[in-house]
């Protein structure tokens, strides 16, 4: 099954720094895709269609996709593994704070049926916007990662995912405490990653099963708002 995972930064022509809590960057950092731009995206790029909305859940900020995922496992409507098709600015992997550290070193020494409990990482404050999907990908939730960025996108991959040339490579989540546990939980899986820096060069035709789109208002303009209901004809509400 294939999961599509939007953020409504990535609809903009330059790449916001993160404002303070409770504000939003300002309309002159960036201006947002034209109307015509976006649903040829969604449209060309990824396939979508309005006349078949996909079940699809809005959220304020991108790790709230993790509870919407969840959600759809648990009801048995999204099998695990899945693949996602992460369209964003930014990788939401664990560059800048708290860093990739937490996972690889806490949370792959935890049984993979144990890893899930949002809360507690929650609560550590080590779970945010910017490493959700790194957290994902260590539930073993994620078979086949694409991430679809746009030039304008920072250089924020972490080690693990340098690679080299187009297409699919494999990527791995190691570490010393990981590998300590291979006889316990099995060899972390391999990943197959993709990544796309440039939009005109997406052609994705996988039918999702569902997909999710964050607001992510301390990294997009206030105009950028007026894209949102354009996005949701795309998904019925879930």
């Amino acid at each position: 099954m294939w999961v599509l995972d939007l953020d409504l930064d990535f609809f903009l022509d330059n790449c916001c720094p993160l404002a303070p809590k409770g504000e939003r960057p300002s309309s002159s950092c960036a201006n947002p895709w034209t109307e015509r731009e976006v649903v040829s995206f969604l449209e060309n790029g990824l396939g979508l269609d309005t006349a078949h909305p996909i079940p699809g859940r809005i959220t304020e900020t991108h790790d709230g996709a993790l509870a919407f995922w969840k959600e759809r496992m648990d009801e048995g409507r999204l099998d695990q593994p899945f693949s996602v098709v992460h369209v964003d600015a930014h990788a939401d992997l664990g560059i800048g704070k708290p860093g990739p550290g937490f996972v690889l070193n806490n949370v792959l020494g935890i049984p993979p049926k144990e890893r899930d409990d949002f809360s507690r990482y929650y609560a550590q404050k080590q779970l945010d916007e910017a490493n959700y999907l790194l957290f994902a990908l260590a539930f073993r939730w994620i078979d086949t990662l694409t991430l679809v960025r746009d030039p304008f996108s920072r250089p924020d991959l972490p080690p693990f995912c340098e690679r080299e040339g187009e297409g699919f490579r494999p990527i791995r989540l190691e570490s010393f405490v990981s590998r300590l546990f291979e006889d316990r939980y099995g060899r972390e899986p391999e990943i197959p990653l993709a990544v796309f820096n440039d939009p005109a060069a997406v052609r994705i035709r996988e039918p999702f099963a569902c997909m999710n789109l964050a607001l992510s208002p301390r990294y997009a303009p206030k105009e950028a708002d007026a894209l949102v209901p354009l996005i949701a004809r795309y998904m019925t509400p879930a």
